[in-house]
């Protein structure tokens, strides 16, 4: 059953308290309760900004490079139906003044016709083309896969015909809580295959890396120069933060959007 917008304002409002709720999920029994309820079954990728990927030599020329954007073109192109939020829940509850509140996530896939019709509208494949092309010119960075958080608060299903494509702000997503909660639900959030970022002896450890720009606080200074922990998820924002072009991401292999499109697709069904 879809949800009445009270009851997302009530989200809204409960929204500053998601730090505290991801401490609970280290609890035992409450932690697997929470997991099986709102993360069973989950996996999101981020994906890196277009614009920080360098041209990897085993990808070819540049006229040849896929870029990481090509995961969210395919699956908006492969879906029946596509739905855009009329707002960012998460910026709209942080009452962001960076980035776009208008620009909520898109949701592909026969799930979205239940969608309570006062939180969004339905939309062509252009329009929700030109919608992510909006999203990644504002500097959001794309979150794809299945997530059964969203079936729940929008009371939608089933959940293997719900994608989720977030347009993700470092200041106000969600996923800031993935630093804070349990192994077993922040594992479900991951990297793109193949994603690697690494600091270069340029860095000056000018310490600009670590303020504001990690969503999972996976940078942090030691000694002469800045570190990346395995936390990291890849979105690229400390490459396009560093002033000194010391940090570097990278593509291990020209088969990441191909191993991307399955692996999501093992999970839901746009179609």
């Amino acid at each position: 059953m879809s949800r009445p917008r009270w009851l997302v304002g009530l989200l809204k409002k409960a929204f500053p308290g998601r730090f505290l709720a991801a401490g609970a999920t280290w609890m035992p029994v409450l932690g697997r309760m929470v997991d099986d309820w709102l993360f069973a079954g989950d996996d999101l990728i981020y994906l890196p900004k277009n614009r920080v990927i360098p041209i990897n030599k085993t990808l070819g020329a540049p006229q040849e490079v896929v870029l990481p954007s090509a995961v969210v073109e395919h699956f908006i192109e492969a879906a029946n139906y596509h739905w855009i939020m009329d707002s960012c829940i998460c910026r709209d509850a942080s009452k962001c003044r960076d980035y776009p509140v208008e620009l909520g996530c898109l949701f592909l896939g026969e799930a979205v016709l239940g969608i309570n019709p006062r939180l969004g509208r339905r939309v062509t494949k252009e329009e929700a083309q030109q919608h992510v092309q909006r999203c990644s010119q504002a500097g959001l960075v794309h979150l794809i896969g299945r997530n059964k958080l969203d079936t729940v608060w929008l009371g939608v299903g089933p959940g293997d015909r719900l994608l989720t494509i977030c347009n993700c702000c470092p200041c106000c997503c969600l996923w800031r809580v993935l630093p804070h909660v349990a192994p077993r639900i922040g594992a479900k959030v991951t990297r793109m295959p193949g994603v690697s970022v690494a600091v270069s002896d340029r860095c000056a450890a000018c310490g600009t890396c670590t303020r504001d720009v990690c969503f999972v606080d996976a940078i942090h200074l030691a000694d002469t120069r800045a570190v990346i922990s395995e936390e990291c998820r890849g979105c690229g924002r400390c490459v396009s933060a560093c002033p000194q072009e010391a940090i570097e991401i990278s593509i291990d292999y020209d088969s990441f959007v191909e191993q991307s499109i399955a692996r999501i697709s093992q999970l839901v069904d746009v179609s």
